[in-house]
């Protein structure tokens, strides 16, 4: 079994991971709470061009997948796009994108640690939450294999949820296929700002790439594992959608807050809601476990390279997991969702998720042309500039802030080490 060293002499980490392991770190993070919540404010946005917006979406998903997939053969190392930017496009470039997902996805972990508390037990959400990423904490300490196990268990849920969502809306007397074409279209602009929301929750197989150490064979299981899993996600959302669609219509999907559940309730099987409900919390719950892993592993690997303090590079020398920065954003992630309602970070994780996948696709653009190479990273890039800047103008605002923020940090360290590094420390 091959070890990657986290530095000179110190523990590694180990490549537990196999193939369908790494399918289901991916599963883990796509199934998640994005597509019970966010098919209503796509909805909402797009109007009848929702399933436009679902294609869109996945188009563009699959050219980041494949830019992600082709970088991750290699450099099958913690960090991800992160890793990319730097060894492609230079430091700032690398460190933007490693800004953009740690800061965007602790935000986005707090939201599904709310969204558990929210489906499990309203009355006590915020305390549901923190105990919720203790949980997490733990078992993402634990090794990566655990993790797995647990992230195995609820795709399965998860996945068997959202088959019986299909089922009963699909047979039931209420279906009506000629509802995928009524409401009002939302327009281009419309149609570009529901994909830009949908694309959240597509997001997750970046997962597999941040877990670069630890899965064996890494050239060729990431980006196998990476396409699978956005293919098996594809199938359900595809369906999910004209499922409730099918029951709701777009006007009342836009409308709905929890619109699997209303769904398989005008199908006329109410007694499936409370079901749908624990789907839900058990979805968000994998989301959360996979989000932290990529957190925690980017983390690690901005550390390294002192972008982030130096302890948080530690393995531990037992479980062979980055142990110091999994607490430290197990701790974040939890004052945060004692303290914050932050569900409404839908918009601003994928503006900052975009960003990144357009570092990821910029940096696959610069490798070695082959037949029709550059198609993927030219699509990918420019689908993620026009989606990011589609979305909500607070979401935009806010990303470009909390961007140009870390730029200015970036600014502010490099200056000082050129400070110190000067003779007679001029």
């Amino acid at each position: 079994m091959t070890n990657t060293p986290a530095g000179p002499g110190g523990p590694a980490l180990r490549r537990t991971l196999g193939a369908g392991d790494a399918v289901v770190v991916g599963l883990g993070a796509m199934l998640g709470a994005g597509i019970f919540a966010a098919l209503a404010p796509a909805a909402r946005a797009a109007g009848s061009g929702l399933l436009l917006a679902l294609a869109v979406a996945a188009a563009i998903a699959y050219c980041n997948a494949d830019s992600s997939a082709r970088l991750a053969a290699l450099y099958p190392a913690s960090g991800g796009t992160y890793v990319y930017g730097r060894e492609r496009l230079g430091e700032f470039w690398g460190y933007l994108a490693g800004w953009a997902f740690v800061v965007g996805k602790t935000a986005s972990c707090a939201a599904m640690a709310l969204t558990v508390g929210a489906y499990a037990w309203p009355g006590q959400a915020h305390a549901v939450a923190v105990a919720t990423v203790v949980l997490v904490t733990a078992v993402d300490y634990g090794g990566v294999q655990k993790s797995a196990w647990v992230t195995r268990a609820v795709v399965g849920v998860v996945l068997a949820v959202l088959a019986s969502v299909v089922v009963v809306c699909l047979t039931s007397g209420d279906a009506d296929l000629g509802r995928l074409d009524a409401g009002a279209p939302g327009g281009t602009g419309g149609v570009l700002q529901a994909a830009g929301l949908l694309f959240f929750a597509f997001a997750g197989y970046a997962r597999i790439a941040t877990l670069g150490e630890e899965v064996r064979d890494p050239a060729r299981t990431i980006p196998r594992a990476v396409r699978v899993a956005l293919g098996v996600a594809l199938a359900a959302y595809v369906a999910v959608a004209v499922a409730v669609l099918s029951v709701l219509g777009a006007e009342s999907l836009g409308g709905s807050v929890a619109p699997l559940a209303d769904a398989v309730r005008a199908a006329g099987a109410p007694g499936l809601a409370p079901v749908v409900r624990v789907g839900a919390a058990v979805a968000a719950l994998g989301s959360l476990l996979a989000l932290l892993l990529g957190v925690s592993r980017t983390t690690l690997a901005m550390a390294r390279d002192g972008h982030l303090p130096g302890p948080l590079a530690a393995v531990h020398p037992r479980f062979h997991v980055p142990h110091r920065a999994a607490l430290v954003v197990g701790g974040v992630v939890a004052v945060l969702a004692a303290t914050v309602d932050v569900r409404g970070a839908v918009g601003f994780s994928s503006f900052g998720v975009l960003m990144y996948y357009a570092v990821a696709n910029a940096s696959a653009w610069t490798l070695r042309p082959a037949a029709g190479a550059r198609v993927a990273p030219a699509v990918g890039f420019a689908g993620c500039l026009a989606l990011a800047f589609s979305l909500p103008w607070t979401s935009v605002a806010v990303g470009a802030a909390v961007l140009g923020a870390g730029a200015v940090a970036y600014g502010v360290r490099k200056a000082r080490g050129r400070r110190r590094g000067a003779p007679g420390g001029q």
